[in-house]
């Protein structure tokens, strides 16, 4: 998800100066305003929410769905003309910012290593970053050859396949049971 958003991240003041009507460095500034506000206004009852609740599939399940509205504010993108839609599609991205990332983090947390925790952490963060590093050139060039609203869908699915990977931490999370019985089903010949 966070390599996806790193394709337009370097750029996307640039789209909002070029691309919406009466877009400027100033609505560039408020959109990203926006942003952390909403997330931070987000974040805080949620990390409460999810740490007074028992086992983690409220973190897991908050995880994804900020996921997938960080996905969905990507697509959103692609209709926006005017700057009440930046805005409008920040507050959408700073609610799942707000979801996502406190959840992320305790589940991360929970699963690291004692005596690793410097290592694990940096591990992530590395590996998010260079990530980003990757992409942030190709997002430019990506922009530039086949325009935003192309690569702002670019971003929706790759933000899209980095939620379907969450799937992969169920089997990790505490509490986990295999609910799945041996099921025969008879083939009609």
């Amino acid at each position: 998800m966070l390599s996806g958003w790193g394709l337009v991240s370097p750029i996307i003041a640039v789209f909002f100066t070029e691309q919406i009507e009466g877009g400027s460095v100033a609505i560039a500034g408020l959109a990203a305003t926006i942003y952390f506000l909403t997330k931070s206004l987000v974040q805080i009852p949620v990390a409460r929410f999810i740490d007074l609740k028992k086992g983690e599939w409220d973190d897991f399940w908050t995880m994804v769905a900020g996921t997938l509205l960080i996905s969905v504010s990507a697509f959103l993108f692609v209709f926006a003309r005017t700057p009440i839609h930046v805005y409008l599609i920040q507050v959408v991205y700073g609610v799942g910012g707000g979801l996502a990332y406190p959840a992320w983090l305790a589940l991360f947390t929970r699963h690291i290593d004692k005596k690793e925790e410097g290592l694990e952490w940096s591990l992530y963060y590395t590996a998010t970053d260079l990530g980003a590093a990757l992409t942030a050139g190709l997002g430019g060039l990506l922009a530039a050859t086949f325009g935003y609203r192309s690569l702002f869908v670019i971003v929706g699915f790759a933000s899209l396949a980095g939620a379907a990977f969450l799937a992969g931490v169920t089997r990790k999370l505490k509490g986990h049971k295999i609910a799945l019985k041996k099921i025969e089903i008879p083939l009609a010949v």
